[in-house]
């Protein structure tokens, strides 16, 4: 949702004026680039555990973060108030960190005054600088707004969640459900006159159940998340997650370990996308790529894997976890072609990596809050759909595995080298699924894997979990992928 501006700057006591003398002043002792993000953020959650809400909170993150740039060295401040002398305070330790290094190499900056003269003129009449290029469509409109919803009526849906799992498998011993909710006011303002604003929604539920039979204990976590208002609690959600929740847990009793060795895998739709985001997505981040880091780097324009596979990561899906308005530097939300027919098209950049390659910012520079800077960060990542079909992708396999739950993955950027614990599968024998598996690992190398992808489906699937990753700091992300055949990887078994 994209609001007034007035909205925001009565939010955080701002005006026009003082946000350019900001970042005037952040650019003041040699840097070459300034920029101001402002976050008010309504935290709220609950815990219902033995159909009893055991806790619950509510809490306001607000402040603004302040960066300066020179060459590639970044000064980073924030600010937990956005008073006149708490800021001014931030951005000179901001522009001090920046400019503190003789290493690097003297950026040449337009004297302070013109600076504030065209800023000002941009901002003439109080209107900003939101240029027509800059508006952008709302990919999370939402009707409810979390934070005047009384969490009380959000409680029937929890206690009808465990009622429905408990329900629906007598092995069920315990079920946990959860609900966190937040929404956060963005305003960001730079040295380039730009000024862009958003209001951004998140609402998950999760269970989580333990299940046991004959002295053995299964557990499975089933979650739903959405840039959305309250309009997402519903009965058909809850009736959603609750079968998924007892769904297979027959298979999860009778699975056994098998042998290990090199095998043919079929990745399933959805779900198992986490291998591409963990094992390939992070290889596509600019920053690895432009410190010489990553499997990938310099390959742009090169054929790297078959070509009916395309890449893309995504800010654009409507009310999708992943979605971005605009990323946390003030960039449009777009759809990235990170591989498209099987030629890597571009990395996925944050506006310092995409000054460093000559190209434009795609929109993948986020941050976990004002306390951080922006580093490239992945939004919803997936592979487009080919033409085969899930089916003869399976029949075609004389003896391998079926995935289609990944979990505690590892991997290394440089080499690309990764290895996924498998939460559920099958064996898949003479063209059939048979004896489910568990206890295994699927270890690989991302881009060979990339290579070695010989079938896709087209059975695209984006997950609608409430997947986080982790890169210093944490982002929400989603992932998707259709079936695919992987001709050859490692399975650590028997």
């Amino acid at each position: 949702m994209i609001k007034d501006k007035q909205y925001y700057l009565d939010l955080f006591r701002v005006t026009d004026n003082q946000m350019t003398g900001l970042v005037a002043e952040g650019i003041h002792g040699g840097g070459s680039y300034c920029d101001l993000f402002f976050e008010n953020t309504a935290y709220q959650d609950m815990l219902l555990r033995d159909g009893i809400v055991s806790s619950g909170g509510f809490h306001i993150d607000y402040g603004v973060g302040i960066r300066v740039l020179k060459g590639d060295r970044t000064g980073y401040a924030y600010s937990e108030s956005t008073d006149q002398k708490s800021m001014a305070d931030a951005v000179k330790a901001a522009s001090k960190i920046a400019t503190s290094s003789t290493s690097v190499p003297e950026c040449p900056a337009a004297p302070a005054e013109s600076i504030l003269a065209s800023l000002r003129l941009s901002t003439a009449g109080g209107t900003g600088h939101l240029r027509p290029e800059m508006q952008v469509p709302d990919f999370y409109p939402f009707n409810g707004d979390w934070r005047t919803h009384e969490a009380k009526l959000l409680v029937p849906y929890m206690e009808k969640l465990q009622q429905k799992v408990t329900a629906g498998d007598q092995r069920v011993v315990k079920v946990i459900v959860s609900l966190s909710n937040q929404v956060s006011d963005i305003l960001m303002f730079n040295s380039l006159g730009e000024l862009t604003f958003d209001t951004r929604p998140m609402g998950t539920i999760a269970v989580s159940v333990v299940f046991s039979q004959d002295g053995r204990i299964e557990n499975k976590t089933v979650s739903r998340s959405f840039r959305t208002g309250t309009e997402m609690i519903t009965d058909s959600l809850i009736d959603e997650i609750a079968s998924e929740a007892v769904a297979g847990i027959d298979e999860r009793f009778e699975a056994k370990r098998p042998k290990g060795g090199r095998m043919p895998v079929v990745m399933g739709a959805g779900a198992s996308g986490i291998l591409l985001h963990e094992a390939m997505g992070h290889a596509f981040e600019a920053d690895f790529n432009r410190k010489g880091q990553s499997i990938f780097s310099g390959r742009i324009g090169e054929k790297i894997c078959n070509d009916d596979i395309s890449i893309v990561d995504d800010g654009t899906l409507k009310g999708n976890r992943g979605a971005v308005n605009f990323d946390d530097e003030g960039v449009p939300g777009q759809k990235t072609f990170m591989v498209r027919n099987g030629v890597l098209e571009s990395y996925l950049h944050d506006r310092i990596s995409a000054t460093h390659f000559g190209v434009s910012p795609t929109g993948n520079g986020r941050r976990e809050s004002f306390r951080y800077a922006p580093i490239p960060r992945m939004r919803a990542t997936y592979m487009l759909s080919g033409s085969a079909d899930r089916e003869s992708l399976i029949s075609s396999v004389k003896k391998g595995i079926y995935v289609d739950q990944f979990s505690n993955g590892q991997v290394q950027i440089g080499e690309g080298d990764f290895t996924f614990f498998v939460k559920s599968g099958f064996l898949i024998e003479d063209g059939r699924l048979t004896m489910p598996v568990k206890d295994i690992n699927i270890i690989g190398n991302g881009p060979q894997a990339l290579a070695d992808i010989t079938a896709v489906a087209n059975d695209l699937k984006v997950d609608e979990g409430a997947w986080t990753c982790g890169k210093g700091q944490s982002c929400p992300v989603s992932c998707g992928i259709p079936t695919v055949l992987i001709k050859d990887l490692t399975l650590g078994g028997e």
